[in-house]
């Protein structure tokens, strides 16, 4: 939200990447929840996990 100009719109930017049918092109799954967790995931929690662990484990 805050990198499109309207910080406070952070609902509308995760209704956003909750619809996002592209997931891997669009990286929507690096959205995490301000307290560190997870977060929904249209893919599942499970998918949103290790896509998050792979990344990370491949981290440059």
């Amino acid at each position: 939200a805050e990198r499109c100009g309207s910080p406070r719109a952070v609902r509308a930017a995760g209704g956003a990447c909750a619809a996002n049918l592209v997931a891997v092109v669009v990286p929507c799954h690096r959205v995490v929840r301000a307290d560190g967790a997870a977060g929904h995931y249209l893919y599942g929690t499970a998918a949103k996990q290790a896509l998050l662990a792979h990344e990370a484990a491949h981290a440059g």
